[in-house]
């Protein structure tokens, strides 16, 4: 019996890594997957058991290595037995690069606080 292959789009669908395939294909076209540590750009690239995937999803590094290609999209237990997750541990929240840049003291719009202190020095 020959080795069962899927087509890669199919399989992040599959396996619950994205919501739709046309997600998936976005992800693949742009260069986020590598398949055997190869950049993929062809979102029909096959795969099958043994194929090890790293991409980067929502800021996160992904290393799955392919158990079974699956055959439908289904809860999310099932869609875990599709692969062997391979991912380095994420930072701690300390580490992290915080999402919103932080900005100096009197730097921007003022703060409520700052704004009712104006008013009470005008007398407003």
């Amino acid at each position: 019996m020959p080795e069962s292959r899927q087509r890669l789009d199919k399989w992040l669908f599959f396996s619950r890594a994205v919501k739709s395939r046309t997600l998936a294909q976005k992800l693949i076209e742009s260069g986020a997957v590598r398949v055997n540590s190869e950049r993929t750009l062809s979102t029909d690239h096959r795969v099958g058991a043994g194929d090890v995937l790293t991409m980067t999803v929502h800021s996160r590094l992904l290393v799955w290595k392919i158990l079974d290609p699956g055959q439908r999209r289904g809860p999310a237990p099932e869609a875990a037995l599709l692969y062997e997750d391979l991912s380095p541990p994420a930072l701690p929240r300390a580490d992290r690069i915080p999402a919103v840049a932080e900005r100096d003291a009197g730097a921007g719009r003022p703060t409520k606080k700052e704004r009712r202190d104006t008013d009470r020095l005008k007398g407003e």
